[in-house]
Formats: structure tokens, C-alpha cells, sequence
């Protein structure tokens, strides 16, 4: 058994039953409940909670738990700004989104120096509130001081209106895609008539009163 997980499922709090020429059915594991954890492991406590307790807090409900430890807060803390607060803590991988994935591994990426690093993220705001997207553009000015280089693939407005320089691709979208239209800072993407980008980004910025 390794490391106090369940010798039955290995940690994985689930099953698989191979049903003869159908999909394999996934249950959770008769044997520890979904808990992913031997009995011996999960008597041993911390404040009232075994492992699996902690595991199963979402990260707005951890943030409490864990605020006189500053070393875990920092990190719950970053990744709740990113709008992951619904996000239990064990949450397994394959059931993240694209988007989900892509903030988690920004969170790690965060005070490291990254000279030399090249980030690319496609459409990472999906699903945001604009005040969460507003944390995001926050989070890479804090990658790209450290060093970095970020690429964007993306819709959103606010994303492109803080870019320092964009390409614009279009006319439409699919077979009707796939040239440059403009390129160039902001400002200038808002000049060519070419662009539905340019169209709705001019809009946008005359709304919110963006100065470059």
C-alpha cells in the first residue's frame, strides 16, 4: 500500500468494472468510500479533519482553514483572485478545463524569475467575471516583470485592449479566417476598417475610457 492510500483503488477514490462488450464502468471504490485513504491514514487528525476532510474543502472554504499558515494561503489565495474558488482541493486533473488548467499553472509560475520563459494561453479568461478577468491581466503583468513572455489567444476585449501589441486575425472565422488583417498595438487595431476586432475594440475602449 502506497503512502496510506487504499490498497483498493490506489488513491483514486474510484473503480473500474469491466463489463464484457461494454465501456468500462468507473464506481466509487467500495472500499474506501470515495475517500482515497486506508482507515489507519484517515484517523490521523489536523484541527478535527483527516485528509480527506481537507481534501474535500473547496479553495474559498480552505482559505479560512488555512490563514495562519501564510505559506498555503499565498497559494489558495492566488488561486482564488484567478476565480478557482469553487475548485475542491482534490480535484482531479482530468476533470479541469482547458481554462482551469491554464490559470492553475500560472498560480505555480507565480514569484519564480522568468527570464527566457515563453507562456502561451489559449483564451484563458473563458468563463470569467470581468473582475476576475481584471485579477488575470494582473497575474501575467506580474510574469511578464518577472521576466516572461506571454502570448494570448483571445476574444475578450479587456485582454486585448491591455496588450502591447496584437495580431488580428481574420475575416471571419474558419475558411473564412486565416489572414492578417492588422497588427500592431491597440490603437491600432481600433484604425482598421478591415476589422470586426478593430470595430468592437473601438467601442469598447471609447466606453471605458482606455488611454494609451
Amino acid at each position: 500500500m502506497r503512502d496510506g492510500v487504499c490498497g483498493t483503488c490506489s488513491g483514486t477514490g474510484k473503480v473500474n468494472l469491466d463489463i464484457q462488450y461494454l465501456p468500462d464502468m468507473e464506481l466509487t471504490c467500495p472500499d474506501c468510500q470515495g475517500k482515497r485513504y486506508s482507515e489507519e491514514t484517515l484517523e490521523i487528525l489536523w484541527n478535527e479533519r483527516n485528509i480527506a476532510d481537507v481534501l474535500d474543502l473547496t479553495i474559498e472554504k480552505a482559505l479560512d482553514v488555512f490563514k495562519d499558515i501564510p505559506s498555503i494561503y499565498r497559494k489558495l489565495d492566488s488561486l482564488a483572485g484567478l476565480g478557482l474558488g469553487y475548485l475542491k482541493l482534490g480535484e482531479p486533473t482530468p476533470d479541469l478545463s482547458g481554462g482551469e488548467a491554464q490559470r492553475l499553472k500560472l498560480v505555480s509560475e507565480i514569484g519564480k524569475n522568468q527570464k527566457g520563459t515563453l507562456f502561451v494561453f489559449d483564451e484563458p479568461t473563458t468563463g470569467l467575471h470581468p473582475k476576475d478577468i481584471r485579477k488575470l491581466l494582473n497575474v501575467l503583468d506580474i510574469l511578464i516583470k518577472s521576466g516572461g513572455t506571454v502570448i494570448v489567444i483571445e476574444h475578450d476585449l479587456d485582454m486585448i485592449s491591455n496588450a502591447d501589441y496584437c495580431i488580428d486575425m481574420g475575416p471571419g472565422g474558419g475558411i473564412d479566417g486565416g489572414k492578417i488583417l492588422t497588427k500592431g498595438t491597440p490603437e491600432e487595431i481600433c484604425k482598421c476598417k478591415e476589422s470586426h476586432t478593430g470595430k468592437y475594440l473601438s467601442k469598447y475602449v471609447k466606453k471605458y475610457g482606455y488611454n494609451w
